[in-house]
């Protein structure tokens, strides 16, 4: 049986980057669809299945953070990359607040867009079987698995990012998680853009956590993060 090819939804209103994108990531074993507006990649969302997203920012009718914000309204966990001609610090953590898995300012190379597709859907699909998967925080029972952090009374259904980090937090409970070893781990590279992304998934996970007394997310100064319990 022939494996299945991951299918990518690209949008992107330079039809020459558009057509360059899209004929390459078919070249490297890709079903990829591209879209040159938020709208009519919206209407195609809702109709198709996708393994991954990769998204413009600046496009016509409807931007990539709007396009993201709706698409994570159908499907909070397909990995999410932004593609834009800004370099502004806030348009970065912007989208890392909405859920972006990664984002990368124009102009790149084609091989590191693919060696970061590559890198998030071996995380998002390549967990081993045998890894330990469920882990108890306090009153709260996390499965990463899942991705769901639940107790008797509340079920949150956690992004992928969340859900790898709270795991790596697990794994290293009561030790410190080197910053640079979570970095690499989830975000592939440490750079400054994937630290402050970092740092707000930490506060969200924090305040999944505040309700359960003893459980706490810690910084450690210079070095990274520690999970008390």
């Amino acid at each position: 049986m022939m494996e299945k090819r991951p299918r990518v939804i690209l949008t992107e209103d330079d039809e020459n980057l558009g057509l360059l994108l899209r004929e390459y990531l078919i070249a490297k074993g890709y079903d990829t669809d591209l879209y040159p507006d938020g709208e009519i990649a919206y209407k195609e969302f809702q109709n198709n299945l996708y393994d991954i997203c990769i998204f413009d920012v600046m496009m016509p009718k409807k931007d990539g953070f709007t396009l993201a914000k709706e698409i994570r309204m159908i499907n909070a966990d397909i990995p999410i990359i932004f593609l834009t001609a800004k370099s502004m610090k806030d348009d970065v953590i912007e989208g890392f607040k909405i859920g972006a898995d990664d984002y990368m300012t124009k102009p790149f190379s084609m091989e590191e867009l693919l060696f970061r597709i590559e890198a998030i859907l071996r995380r998002v699909n390549g967990e081993s079987e045998n890894s330990q998967a469920v882990f108890k925080l306090g009153r709260f029972i996390f499965d990463a698995r899942k991705q769901t952090l639940s107790d008797a009374n509340i079920h949150t259904k956690l992004t992928t990012k969340e859900s790898d980090l709270l795991k790596l937090l697990c794994v290293n409970a009561n030790k410190i998680l080197e910053r640079n070893f979570a970095l690499k781990t989830i975000w592939v590279d440490d750079n400054y853009f994937n630290a402050r992304s970092m740092d707000v998934y930490i506060t969200k996970l924090r305040k999944h956590l505040k309700s359960e007394e003893g459980i706490e997310i810690i910084n450690i100064h210079g070095k990274g993060y520690k999970l008390i319990l």
